[in-house]
């Protein structure tokens, strides 16, 4: 199923199928046979000299974005269908007296029906968003805004994402296609903002990316396109010391045949000062989907030299990649893997058929999204040397959540739960760490005695492996998405604060009243009180 949004003159239902990803870039679908990777330049790089200016300009505002018409199938080989016994699972809705509580912080609405100058024009929102030094971003779909992160007030937006290219020329400037997304660079203490272009629906389409002169998101920003020739869906990134590492699923244009995840990498440095950029990227086989790169949590380091770690869910295994990137000598650069690392057997959810989860009052069921690792794929590594990454999908009866440990040598499974305090379905989950080691996930939550609503969950060093505490609530909601409309946020983003490496801040999709294409966002941060 093609992960962009449906416009509201465009609803239509959709049939889960079989297995797909992606393209590669101005060349063809498959990396050469000696496994090298694929080079390309930036098709075209230029300078925004004020965000905050030409969103005045251009007074842009709603959620402009245009869902492209083919409807891709949905990339996934395919998990066991029949019930299987999860040992994972943890039943109980409260772990241990060492289970943390956090302290509140920040909750209040992002962009959503409601949001000064904003109309939902699509759905679902894939809601997005970063932390910085002074401000928090987030993306829904095709616009933005920008806040002030002590206090929540709003400093830019809504603006449609695709201002950011005003004045670029082509797809970038034309189309606001959404799938966008936003991250921190805490090493350079820059804004990265990506989106693809992607209308009409016909070769070049284009990955649009834009770096921040400053720590300001609201000012001056370098500005780039990168080419492909098949539909690069669901594209992801993360930043890493030697480059930004975007993932997508390639499609042909005509969404008749999944072509293999393609991974890039972009040159970090020269995009940080504007000069000319290439990519080099790696197709891989249908065998595989949906891939996430490593995304460091706060102020942790990498290791020198470290590659970056991609990651996928399998029928029984978390499939692991390493990619080293060489932009002064490609012949040098390698894509490694993929390693298996077992996982407890788990029947996913809505085993395939995409849309089963339960809302109060309706008929219309809700995505699961259950076929793929949720973004992000956080990593951190610690003082004491060891390097951990916490990922989470949905399966049948809950959230389930890993922590896999030493990735550079012999990754290995430290732990994984399955967290079940109820009958309720929890999905759409996204996970971070703390300096101290604290996890924090988040994720919906829905039944039929409970509207869609936000929660997050918690766990100490100290707690029992494989378990996470009670939950929090971060919104309840008081509306159920009708008329059809299954799509449910496609994403939702956990990110720790970079400044004191405590914060969480989440941010995913809830609705106050009843209906379709009036989604609301919430915008929440909170910390463990031990960790200072």
């Amino acid at each position: 199923m093609y992960r962009h949004s449906y416009p509201r003159a465009a609803l239509r239902r959709t049939t889960a199928l079989v297995l797909a990803v992606v393209s590669c870039v101005e060349v063809q679908a498959a990396a050469p046979s000696d496994n090298r990777a694929i080079v390309s330049a930036d098709v075209h790089h230029d300078v925004l000299p004020s965000l905050s200016a030409m969103v005045r300009s251009a007074k842009s505002g709603g959620d402009r974005g245009t869902s492209h018409a083919v409807k891709m199938p949905r990339p996934y080989t395919g998990v066991p269908s029949a019930a299987v016994v999860d040992r994972a699972t943890q039943a109980s809705p409260r772990v241990s007296l060492a289970a943390p509580t956090a302290s509140a912080g920040l909750n209040f609405d992002g962009l959503g029906q409601g949001f000064p100058g904003f109309t939902v024009n699509s759905a679902p929102p894939d809601t997005n968003g970063a932390v910085g030094a002074t401000q928090y971003f987030q993306i829904v779909n095709s616009s933005c805004a920008i806040f002030d992160k002590a206090t929540g007030a709003r400093l830019l937006g809504a603006a449609a994402t695709n201002t950011i290219w005003a004045g670029f020329g082509g797809k970038c400037q034309t189309a606001n296609d959404g799938d966008a997304a936003v991250k921190w660079d805490q090493a350079a203490q820059r804004w990265i903002v990506s989106q693809f272009a992607v209308t009409p629906n016909a070769a070049p389409f284009l990955e649009c990316v834009a770096v921040s002169q400053t720590a300001d998101a609201t000012g001056a920003y370098y500005r780039y396109a990168f080419s492909y020739n098949n539909f690069p869906d669901y594209p992801k990134f993360s930043v890493w010391p030697d480059a930004y590492y975007f993932t997508f699923n390639q499609f042909n244009a005509a969404g008749t045949a999944f072509l293999g995840p393609l991974a890039c990498a972009y040159d970090r440095a020269k995009m940080l000062i504007g000069a000319p950029a290439t990519q080099q990227c790696f197709s891989l086989t249908t065998a595989f989907d949906s891939l996430l790169p490593a995304d460091p949590d706060g102020n942790s380091p990498v290791p020198a030299g470290a590659p970056n770690y991609l990651m996928n869910i399998g029928p029984t295994a978390l499939n692991m990649w390493k990619f080293h990137v060489d932009f002064t000598t490609p012949a040098n650069t390698t894509f490694t893997g993929p390693t298996a690392i077992p996982v407890a057997a788990y029947t996913q959810l809505c085993s395939a058929k995409g849309s089963c989860i339960r809302q109060p009052g309706t008929n219309t069921r809700l995505d699961s999204l259950g076929d793929r690792l949720m973004f992000r794929l956080a990593y951190r590594q610690y003082p004491d040397g060891h390097e951990a990454m916490v990922a989470t999908h949905s399966v049948s009866t809950g959230l389930r959540w890993y922590e896999v440990r030493s990735p550079a040598s012999a990754p290995v499974m430290f732990q994984q739960g399955t967290y079940v305090p109820n009958s309720a379905t929890r999905w759409l989950g996204s996970a971070g760490q703390d300096k101290l080691g604290n996890f924090a996930i988040g994720y919906s939550v829905s039944s039929t005695a409970i509207r869609p609503s936000l929660r997050y969950s918690l766990r100490a060093p100290a707690d029992p492996l494989g378990t996470l505490g009670s939950e929090t609530t971060i919104i309840t909601g008081t509306g159920v998405q009708t008329g059809g409309l299954s799509r449910w946020g496609d994403y939702a983003a956990m990110v720790v604060d970079p400044v004191d490496d405590c914060t969480f801040w989440f941010t995913s999709e809830y609705l106050k009243t009843n209906g379709s294409f009036n989604w609301n966002t919430r915008i929440a941060s909170f910390k463990i009180p031990a960790c200072q």
